[in-house]
C-alpha cells in the first residue's frame, strides 16, 4: 500500500516538469470536502474556473490517478448555486472519459462539457461530486470480536489538476474523533472529527502531495456482491418487485471465535464492527412486503410508512462480522398507476434504478423489467451507461413468453438511485387473452363432459368385435357347465366307494348292486350332457385354444368312471364267491392305483380350466 503511494508521488513529481498545454484556464479557487463517515467516500469539489486566454473554452478537464479512478463509481458536475450543502440537481453537465494527447502517464481524464462557452475573462463555478467504493482499506485487515475497526484512507492534499490553482483548501470529515494517525503538513488543523488542510496558494499543474489518515470507522461495510431486482408489470393494476441479495461485510475480517454470550451482553463493545440491521426505503404505498432467505420467512423485521415513504428495517438471523456473508430476498407490491404512464402512444415505466437499502455498495446490479406478454417496440432510457439486453420469461398461461429488459451495471452507489424509463407498446385487447384462454378451457371441459354423459359409447351389436365377445362369453358359459357336470360326477364316485365299504361291513350284496345300478344310470345321463357341450365347443372357433384341455378332462372322467365300475364289479363277484379279504385286495390293487392317478389328473385339469 505504501509502495503504491510513493510510486504515485514519484510519477506526479515527474509530471510537474510537464509543459502545461491547458494554460488558458486557471482555477481561481478550489474547495474540497471529503466525507468519510461511511464506507462510501464522497468528495465534493467546488471549483472556480477562470478563462485567462483569448479563445472560448467549451470543456474543463478533471484528472484522477489510475489507482483512484478504478474505485470511481459516480462522477457528476453541475453549476454551483451558492453556499450550503451540495445536492445533485436534476440536470448536470455531460461528463465523459477522454484521452488528450501529451498528458502525463497513469492519469485518467474526464471532460466536463460546458453548456455555454467560457469567454475571455469569464468565471464559472462548478461543483464536482465524485463517489468512490472500496477506497477505505481495513488496517489491520483482521480483528477479533472485541476490537474496533480501523481503516486507512489515502489522498492528496493538493487538488490534482492539469490547471494551475491559485487558492485551494481541503477538509476531511470522519465518523469519530478517534484518529490513530494522519499526515501533518503546513496549515493543517484538526477540530474534533474534522481535519483541514490549507489554504495553499499558487499550486502548479499536476501537483500531488500524498496524505494518509488512519482512523476508527465502525460503520456497516455492507457490500452486495450481486443484487438482482425483478420488476414485473401487470396491467391488472400492480407492479411486483422482488430483490435477491448476496451480501458480505467488506470490512476488517473477523478472526478468532465468536461468542454469542459476549455479543448479547455488550453488543456495542463486543461487536462494534458488525452490523445488526439494515434499513430499506421502499416506495410509498408498498404492500405485501416480505423478507425471507433460503430457510424461510424471517420475522425479525419492522415495517412502517406514510404517504411519502415506506421503511423496512431488516435484521439478519445473525450479526454480520467482517468477511461473513448472508443471502436473502425482499419482495413487495406497488400500485401500477404510480409508476406506469403514457406518452406519444407508448406506455413507459418510471422506476428507481439502484438499491433501496441505505449506504450499500453493489458490485453487480442486475435489473430485470418483465413486461406483459405481447409488448413490442421496447426501449430503455437510463441516465448513465449500463449494459442492456432482452430475454424472455415464461409464466402461467403464457404462449410466446413475456419480454424482459435486462439492465446491468457494476460498482453501484446510492447516487445511482435515479429514475429510468422502459418504453413499450401494448394493445389493451391483449389483456383479454388469458381470461379468454381460461374461459375457453372451462367451456371445452364442460362440453366434453356433456358429450361424454350423453354419448352412447357401447360397441355396436352388429360389429365383429361385439359378436366375437358374445361368442367368447358363450364359450366361457359352456366351460362352466362342463365344470359343474364334472363336479356333480365326483359325489357319485364317492357313493360307489361308500357302497363297497358298506358291503365289507354288512355283506349285503344286493344293496351294493343296487347302488352301482343307480350310479351307472346317473353317470350315463351326465355323460350325454357332456357330449352335447363338447360338441358345441368343437364347433366354436373361440374355443380352439381351450378345447384340448376340455376334451382331455372329459376323457379322464369317462376313464375314471369305467375303472370305478370294474373295481365295484370285481369286489361284488369276490363276495358272491366268498373269497378271502387278501384275495380281494390283490385283485383290485391295480384298479385302485389307476383310480388314484386319474383323480389327480381330473383335479389338475379342473384347476387349469378354472383359472381361465
Amino acid at each position: 500500500m505504501k509502495t503504491s503511494m510513493w510510486l504515485d508521488l514519484f510519477l506526479f513529481t515527474i509530471a510537474i516538469l510537464w509543459e502545461p498545454v491547458l494554460s488558458d484556464l486557471v482555477l481561481s479557487k478550489v474547495e474540497r470536502r471529503i466525507d468519510l463517515t461511511s464506507q462510501i467516500v464522497r468528495i465534493t469539489s467546488t471549483i472556480k474556473v477562470e478563462n485567462t486566454g483569448s479563445d472560448v473554452v467549451s470543456e474543463v478537464l478533471l484528472a484522477f490517478p489510475d489507482s483512484q479512478a478504478s474505485h470511481l463509481a459516480y462522477l457528476a458536475a453541475f453549476l454551483n448555486e451558492g453556499k450550503g450543502k451540495v445536492k445533485v440537481p436534476a440536470s448536470s453537465f455531460h461528463v465523459e472519459v477522454v484521452h488528450p494527447k501529451d498528458m502525463p502517464p497513469s492519469l485518467t481524464f474526464y471532460s466536463v462539457s460546458l453548456p455555454k462557452g467560457l469567454g475571455k475573462g469569464e468565471i464559472l463555478t462548478l461543483d464536482v461530486l465524485s463517489v468512490y467504493t472500496h477506497a477505505l482499506q481495513p488496517f489491520p485487515e483482521k480483528i477479533t470480536q472485541a476490537e474496533i475497526q480501523l481503516v486507512l484512507f489515502q489522498e492528496s492534499a493538493h487538488f490534482l489538476s492539469p490547471y494551475a490553482v491559485k487558492v485551494q483548501s481541503l477538509s476531511i470529515k470522519l465518523p469519530h474523533a478517534r484518529i490513530e494517525s494522519y499526515t501533518r503538513m503546513e496549515n493543517t488543523k484538526i477540530h474534533g472529527s474534522e481535519i483541514k488542510y490549507g489554504p495553499y496558494e499558487n499550486v502548479p499543474p499536476y501537483s500531488y502531495s500524498p496524505i494518509a489518515i488512519h482512523f476508527e470507522s465502525n460503520q456497516p461495510f455492507a457490500v452486495a456482491q450481486e443484487l438482482v431486482r425483478e420488476i414485473e408489470i401487470s396491467h391488472w393494476g400492480n407492479v411486483q418487485v422482488t430483490e435477491h441479495y448476496s451480501l458480505v461485510h467488506d470490512g476488517a475480517q473477523s478472526k478468532g471465535e465468536f461468542s454469542r454470550l459476549d455479543y448479547q451482553a455488550r453488543p456495542y463493545a463486543r461487536g462494534a464492527s458488525a452490523f445488526r440491521r439494515l434499513v430499506a426505503k421502499l416506495p410509498p404505498r408498498a404492500y405485501s412486503v416480505y423478507y425471507r432467505d433460503e430457510i424461510g420467512n424471517i420475522s425479525t423485521s419492522n415495517l412502517w410508512g406514510d404517504t411519502k415513504k415506506t421503511e423496512l428495517e431488516i435484521e439478519p438471523r445473525y450479526p454480520i462480522f467482517g468477511g461473513w456473508r448472508t443471502t436473502f430476498s425482499i419482495g413487495y407490491g406497488l400500485p401500477l398507476r404510480d409508476f406506469l404512464f403514457q406518452l406519444d402512444g407508448k406506455r413507459f415505466l418510471n422506476f428507481s434504478f439502484g438499491c433501496p437499502i441505505n449506504e450499500v455498495v453493489i458490485d453487480t446490479l442486475i435489473v430485470k423489467v418483465v413486461l406483459p406478454e405481447g409488448s413490442k417496440d421496447i426501449s430503455a432510457s437510463v441516465p448513465f451507461p449500463v449494459k442492456q439486453w432482452q430475454e424472455t420469461k415464461f409464466s402461467h398461461l403464457d404462449v410466446v413468453g413475456r419480454p424482459v429488459v435486462v439492465l446491468e451495471k457494476t460498482n453501484v452507489v446510492p447516487e445511482h438511485n435515479q429514475h429510468f424509463q422502459v418504453y413499450y407498446k401494448f394493445n389493451s385487447l391483449s389483456m383479454l387473452m388469458e381470461p379468454l384462454m381460461l374461459i375457453s378451457g372451462f367451456f371445452f371441459l364442460f362440453v366434453s363432459c356433456i358429450v361424454y354423459m350423453h354419448a352412447d359409447l357401447s360397441i355396436s351389436k352388429s360389429s365383429a368385435s361385439y359378436l366375437s365377445k358374445l361368442q367368447w362369453e358363450e364359450v366361457l358359459a359352456t366351460i362352466q357347465q362342463v365344470q359343474n357336470i364334472i363336479n356333480r360326477c365326483l359325489p357319485i364316485h364317492d357313493k360307489l366307494e361308500a357302497s363297497l365299504r358298506d358291503l365289507s361291513r354288512t355283506g349285503d350284496v344286493q344293496a351294493c348292486k343296487a347302488a352301482r345300478k343307480s350310479a351307472d344310470s346317473l353317470l350315463k345321463e351326465l355323460s350325454k350332457e357332456l357330449k352335447l357341450l363338447v360338441a358345441f365347443l368343437q364347433s366354436s372357433l373361440q374355443a380352439s385354444q381351450i378345447l384340448p384341455k376340455v376334451e382331455e378332462l372329459v376323457a379322464r372322467e369317462r376313464e375314471l368312471q369305467e375303472r370305478l365300475m370294474v373295481k365295484h364289479s370285481t369286489v361284488v363277484d369276490c363276495y358272491e364267491k366268498k373269497s378271502g379279504g387278501r384275495e380281494i385286495e390283490n385283485r383290485v390293487a391295480s384298479h385302485q392305483q389307476k383310480i388314484t392317478a386319474l383323480k389327480l389328473e381330473v383335479d389338475d385339469l379342473l384347476e387349469f380350466i378354472d383359472e381361465i
